[in-house]
């Protein structure tokens, strides 16, 4: 493919922008962190002033953003690619956001000729600098063919799921069983430690049982070591997306009352203090009501 537009170079778009570099892609870019585009530069990308200015020349943009509000500003915004002139752009959101962002992003690029997919990952920053993320599509059949170049280099597999919204949903549903898990895990491994078990010998039964998940893989042993400093995804995005999952399961008129617990707690988390953490932190949050928290 030739040049691709890098939109977001935080924890998920520097990596994935590092994946595609080895990968042979020519990029340029744009953040509006001027930290994270010197080190874009120092990997080879060629830093841009804008989104607009970023997909000059380019046939396709691959955003990574905080939020949905973000994205339409950078898609329909002054600045955005929609002042770009660059037709026959495709557009590829990888930010977690409401479906129906999506839609009106998507409704508003069309008449300029600009094809837009949510296009919406499963993993983290330790995942995406492996490149095996899980790419999960919404937006024209073609369109998700001319990506899969990108998919193939920032992930393991690619599903396309239908209309644009609907790699939003699937990435709500998936965020929704993980957050489960992941608290669970948090959970049991305090009333563990409370119980004086050996705690890597739990994780190793768990990891045995029927209990397992991939939650223990990815945060079991930052759990057990309270070591959340380094985060390959912040809890503050966690809270941000359990929250988008209640406001999905609402709409739909579905019964979100587990989720809703997690989302209860991640806020309590990010408003004492955890926010920046690694979302491995929520064990702190099972801590610190258990009177045995590792954190100031």
């Amino acid at each position: 493919m030739p040049g691709l537009a890098v939109i977001g170079l935080g924890l998920m778009g520097s990596r994935m922008a590092r994946r595609l570099t080895l990968d042979g892609f020519e990029l340029r870019g744009f953040d509006p962190d001027s930290d994270r585009m010197v080190d874009f530069a120092a990997t080879g990308g060629v830093p841009a002033h804008s989104p607009a200015d970023a997909v000059a020349g380019c046939d396709a943009a691959l955003l990574s953003l905080p939020n949905s509000d973000i994205s339409k500003e950078v898609c329909l915004g002054s600045d955005g690619l929609a002042t770009s002139g660059m037709e026959g752009l495709a557009v590829y959101d990888t930010t977690t956001g409401r479906p129906q962002d999506a839609v009106d992003i998507a409704a508003g690029l069309e008449p300029l000729g600009m094809t837009y997919c949510d296009t919406t990952l499963s993993g983290n920053g330790e995942i995406a600098e492996r490149g095996e993320l899980v790419v999960m599509v919404g937006g024209p059949r073609g369109a998700y063919e001319r990506g899969i170049p990108i998919y193939e280099a920032i992930g393991r597999s690619h599903h396309h799921l239908g209309s644009v919204g609907t790699g939003s949903r699937m990435k709500l549903l998936v965020n929704q069983t993980l957050n489960v898990h992941r608290m669970a895990l948090a959970e049991t491994l305090v009333v563990a430690e409370m119980a004086r078990l050996d705690l890597d010998a739990t994780i190793a039964v768990l990891a045995d049982s029927l209990a397992y998940s991939k939650a223990m893989d990815v945060w079991g042993d930052r759990m057990l070591s309270g070591d959340h400093a380094h985060p390959f995804s912040r809890l503050r995005q966690s809270s941000k997306d359990a929250r988008l999952i209640v406001e999905h399961g609402r709409e739909l008129g579905a019964p979100v009352d587990l989720v809703e617990v997690v989302s209860n707690a991640l806020a309590e988390g990010e408003n004492t203090g955890l926010g920046d953490l690694d979302n491995s932190s929520i064990i702190e949050v099972i801590r610190r009501r258990a009177g045995i928290g590792r954190v100031p």
